[in-house]
């Protein structure tokens, strides 16, 4: 599924709709054979907590958004390194890449932050 974070407002289904197919998603990888025991809630949750660090960091900002920029692009590292501690799926890896590859404003870190706060409320619902 590819996500448009760049679109404002946003889409009427980026934190709704979007963000519930993404949580079954990255559900349904972490079920199936070799990738059984992934994107366990506590380690999704470290990079979200992560992002909405330097989201606060930033806040509307365009200064500070371009000097914390390479911070947030650093979140592909951690979870490719996730991925080969086996914690995380190549979903969860490639869903976060996309997402990440979007982010060039104060704006659009605002709107994977709500996306990723609403994924994280469906996921938690799939999984009870």
């Amino acid at each position: 599924m590819t996500l448009d974070l760049k679109t404002n407002p946003p889409s009427a289904t980026l934190f709704s709709e979007d963000a519930e197919n993404i949580a079954k998603q990255l559900d349904e990888s972490a079920k199936n054979g070799r990738d059984s025991g992934k994107n366990k809630s506590t380690q999704i949750r470290r990079f979200y907590d992560e992002l909405v660090g330097w989201q606060e960091r930033i806040g509307t900002d365009d200064k500070k958004f371009k000097d914390y920029e390479a911070f947030i692009h650093m979140l592909n590292a951690k979870a490719a390194y996730a991925q080969g501690r086996n914690l995380v799926t190549q979903e969860f890896v490639q869903w976060l890449r996309d997402c990440i590859q979007q982010i060039d404003s104060p704006r659009t870190l605002n709107h994977f932050r709500l996306h990723f706060e609403a994924m994280i409320g469906f996921l938690k619902a799939i999984r009870g």
